[in-house]
């Protein structure tokens, strides 16, 4: 039993159920251990979400990472990336809830925010500039939850159905935020 087999088999269990539907049960017999084993890596549902969350971060952060490297230019490539991720990562989604603010000093919930600054950072450095301000920080933080926003309104259909599309609102993200919105005049 390993930490690396339980989260397989809760990344299993998330595509064919639902991230929401998860439970430490279900995982433990996809995984093919004792309910009570798991309880070795992961306190609850909401930590074992955590990591999985973690997880999603750490590819979020890669993805952008090599989508600016591929492309040579930045913001919307990477932000495209990132969407095209966050839109189909249900178990980032689903984790909202087990994101608390007790679970800030727990492993799993520095290792969440750790993940969380280094996808941050990705998408820093995909504008042009590492953000340095405390102005440039936020409006990372802004530009991350316009991602996010926009991911849940891709996945529920409504960007769309606003007569939108995915590529004229990165488009417009690049425009406020990018290298050429002079980010480094801050």
């Amino acid at each position: 039993m390993s930490r690396k087999a339980i989260l397989e088999a809760a990344r299993r269990v998330a595509a064919r159920e639902g991230a929401r539907n998860l439970s430490l049960r279900s995982v433990a017999a996809e995984a093919g251990f004792t309910p009570a084993a798991l309880y070795v890596y992961f306190r609850d549902k909401d930590e074992l979400m955590l990591a999985l969350a973690s997880d999603d971060l750490a590819r979020l952060a890669q993805v952008m990472r090599d989508a600016r490297k591929t492309s040579g230019s930045g913001l919307t490539e990477a932000a495209a990336a990132a969407l095209d991720l966050l839109a189909n990562a249900e178990t980032l989604a689903a984790a909202s809830g087990a994101i608390a603010p007790e679970a800030n000093g727990s492993g799993v919930g520095r290792l969440f925010n750790g993940r969380m600054i280094a996808a941050l950072t990705a998408l820093s450095d995909a504008t042009g500039e590492r953000a340095r301000s405390r102005e440039d920080q936020a409006d990372v933080v802004l530009m991350a939850a316009a991602l996010a926003g926009l991911a849940i309104m891709v996945r529920g259909g409504r960007l769309e159905a606003l007569g939108f599309s995915a590529d004229e609102v990165l488009g417009r993200l690049d425009e406020r935020f990018g290298r050429s919105a002079g980010r480094s005049d801050h």
